[in-house]
């Protein structure tokens, strides 16, 4: 099939012209000036962000004829790198099945904690405190935008959510939903209640059912990392609340876990309007 003209065939896997994409198992954020966005889905979230911006693609070539409407929404000045599959994972340095590669940065200035929660609008938030897992921090975000947060904050122990793996299993909504990585958990509590949020931690000791939570008002919802969960100190500042479950085991996955709060919100929201 002949290459679009707008195209740039890529036969040398040396070419230093698709850099950014070299490596990007090993290399992931490092040294990359930017982040790697990886399949159809994460390229559609990355094509709907207003934060972030692509800047380079790499292309399978018998992905070209399947991804012409997609490929052709972006800018004229993003170079589209088209090679075969052999070419593509030598770059690459690991079969990447699905065959397509963005290159992204962020435009502008990065918003900081207190301007991304002025403008969650009182829709719910997230904030993540020492989640080193990229599968559940991508899991969050995913499960942020389903339910409708209006953010999701990370302390800045918290892993990267532009992470390949994290924005891969996020199926690209952390380029779409409003976030930060900054600071202490204890800071983000106070900012959240400054801004009139309730903040709640999940516990298998919980004051109150999840069930019985209001879901009125504005609501922060803390989650820490699996095993060492969130520190006493922080567990004092926030109202606990226990899921309902079967005997045998007390405490699920984070991100199922928020999964089922925020749902609990977002129903008991959409209830009322």
């Amino acid at each position: 099939m002949p290459l679009p003209l707008s195209t740039i065939a890529i036969d040398d896997p040396d070419d230093a012209r698709v850099e950014p994409f070299r490596n990007v198992r090993d290399r992931d954020l490092v040294g990359r000036d930017g982040f790697i966005a990886e399949g159809t889905v994460v390229l559609d979230q990355l094509l709907a962000s207003r934060r972030f911006q692509a800047t380079s693609l790499l292309i399978l070539r018998n992905r070209m004829a399947g991804l012409a409407e997609r490929l052709a929404q972006f800018p004229a000045e993003v170079p589209i790198h088209v090679a075969e599959q052999a070419v593509f994972d030598a770059i690459a340095g690991f079969a990447v099945h699905r065959g397509v590669l963005a290159h992204g940065t962020e435009r502008g200035t990065r918003p900081g904690a207190a301007e991304i929660v002025a403008a969650a609008g009182g829709q719910p938030i997230v904030f993540a405190v020492g989640l080193s897992n990229h599968d559940n921090l991508g899991a969050v975000f995913r499960n942020a935008a389903a339910f409708g947060a209006g953010a999701v904050l990370c302390d800045a122990t918290t892993c990267h959510p532009l992470y390949r793996k994290a924005l891969r299993v996020s199926v690209g909504t952390a380029l779409t939903v409003p976030w930060c990585r900054e600071g202490t958990g204890e800071e983000l509590v106070a900012l959240c209640r400054s801004a009139g949020y309730r903040a709640i931690a999940l516990s298998p000791g919980g004051e109150a059912l999840l069930g019985d939570l209001a879901t009125g008002g504005r609501t922060a919802l803390c989650l820490g990392a699996e095993g060492a969960g969130l520190s006493p100190a922080l567990m004092g500042q926030v109202e606990t609340v226990r899921i309902a479950m079967a005997p045998g085991l007390d405490s699920l996955n984070v991100a199922t876990s928020a999964a089922i709060v925020l749902h609990h919100l977002f129903a008991g929201n959409s209830q009322r309007r």
